[in-house]
C-alpha cells in the first residue's frame, strides 16, 4: 500500500505541488478543495498524464477530508493570492480563518500527519496552524526560504554566466521584502560570490530577490507557482524518503539566532520526523542586523492575528 502525501488547495500552486509529488512516485497524492469538480478534474489530468511521464502514483480529488486520512504530510496551500499592489500583510485575516478551517479538518483526519504550510502571509499562518494543530514544532512549519533561495541562485548564475547547480546560497528571515540573503554564506563551485561580481551588483541581485514575489505578481497578476510548487516537493521529499536534506524553511525559533517564539526562515535538516533540527549560521554583524529587522517585521504581521 503506498503511503500518502494530502495538498490543500487545487489552485496553481497546490496542482503544481500535487503533480511534482505524484511524479516523484514514493506516495500517491489527495488533492482537495472546496470548488467542485476543480481538484477533480485537476486530478484526472495528473493521472492521465502519468503513463506519458512514466509515475504510477495515483491522484485523487475531493472536497472532503475522508480521502485524506492516515496522510504523512498534508501541504497546506488555501488562500487567497496576493494581487497586483497588494501586501503580504493585506491577506492576514482573510487567510488566517481559511487556514484554521483547512488545519482542524485535515489533522482530524491525519493526527500523525507533517504539516507544511504554504499560505501567505507564510509566516504567520505557520503561527495559526501550529496554534489550531496542536502538534509540536518538529512537525509544523513552512515552505519559504527554498524558494526564495532558487530565486536569488537564479540570478547569481544569470550575474556569473555560470550554472545554478553551482551556486550554493541560503535566504533567512521572514518571506516578504526584509528576507536576507546570506552573501557571506554564498558561492559558486567554492568560490565567494564576492569574488566573481561587484559589491553594487550584489545588492542589486539581493535586491531582487528580495521583491521576486512581487515581480511576479506584477508580470501575471497573480503569485507565482513553477517555482513554489517545485519548492514543495522538495520538502515533502525530503520528508518522506528520510533524506534529512539541510534545507532552508519557515521554523519556529526558541532562542536559535537570538529569536524566540517567532516563525522565520533558517536552515533546518528535514527527516521522517520533520524538523529535526535547526543550524545556525556565523553571520556578518550587518546579516545579524538585517534578520533583527526581518523578526520585527514579522513580529508585526503576527501581532495582527485574531484569537
Amino acid at each position: 500500500m503506498r503511503r500518502k502525501v494530502t495538498v490543500v488547495g487545487a489552485g496553481n500552486v497546490g496542482a503544481t505541488a500535487a503533480q511534482e509529488i505524484a511524479r516523484r512516485d514514493y506516495a500517491d497524492v489527495v488533492l482537495v478543495d472546496i470548488v467542485e469538480g476543480l481538484p477533480q478534474g485537476k486530478a484526472l489530468d495528473m493521472n492521465e498524464a502519468g503513463p506519458v511521464l512514466g509515475y504510477e502514483a495515483t491522484v485523487v480529488g475531493t472536497n472532503g477530508y475522508e480521502e485524506t486520512a492516515g496522510s504523512d504530510v498534508v501541504v497546506i496551500t488555501s488562500g487567497r493570492p496576493r494581487a497586483p499592489g497588494m501586501s503580504r500583510d493585506d491577506l492576514v485575516t482573510t487567510n488566517q480563518a481559511i487556514v484554521r478551517t483547512v488545519t482542524e479538518a485535515a489533522v482530524a483526519a491525519s493526527p500523525g500527519a507533517i504539516v507544511v504550510v504554504v499560505t501567505n502571509p507564510l509566516d504567520a499562518m505557520c503561527h495559526v496552524a501550529k496554534s489550531v494543530s496542536g502538534f509540536p514544532k518538529e512537525r509544523v512549519f513552512g515552505m519559504a526560504g527554498i524558494l526564495d533561495t532558487a530565486r536569488f541562485r537564479t540570478f547569481i548564475a544569470w550575474e556569473t554566466g555560470m550554472s545554478d547547480r553551482d551556486v550554493q546560497a541560503v535566504v533567512l528571515g521572514g518571506h516578504g521584502d526584509q528576507m536576507v540573503p546570506v552573501v557571506s554564506a554564498t558561492t559558486v563551485g567554492g568560490v565567494p560570490l564576492t569574488k566573481l561580481t561587484t559589491p553594487e551588483r550584489i545588492s542589486e541581485m539581493v535586491e531582487r530577490t528580495r521583491k521576486g514575489g512581487g515581480e511576479v505578481v506584477n508580470l501575471l497578476g497573480t503569485s507565482a507557482w513553477y517555482a513554489p510548487g517545485a519548492a514543495v516537493a522538495e520538502m515533502v521529499t525530503s520528508i518522506m524518503l528520510d533524506q534529512k536534506r539541510l534545507l532552508p524553511c519557515t521554523a519556529l525559533l526558541e532562542g536559535e539566532y537570538g529569536i524566540d517564539g517567532l516563525y522565520m526562515g533558517v536552515p533546518v535538516v528535514l527527516g521522517s520526523g520533520g524538523i529535526e533540527r535547526v543550524v545556525e549560521l556565523e553571520l556578518t554583524g550587518d546579516e545579524q542586523a538585517e534578520l533583527g529587522r526581518s523578526a520585527d517585521a514579522v513580529r508585526e504581521v503576527v501581532a495582527v492575528l485574531g484569537g
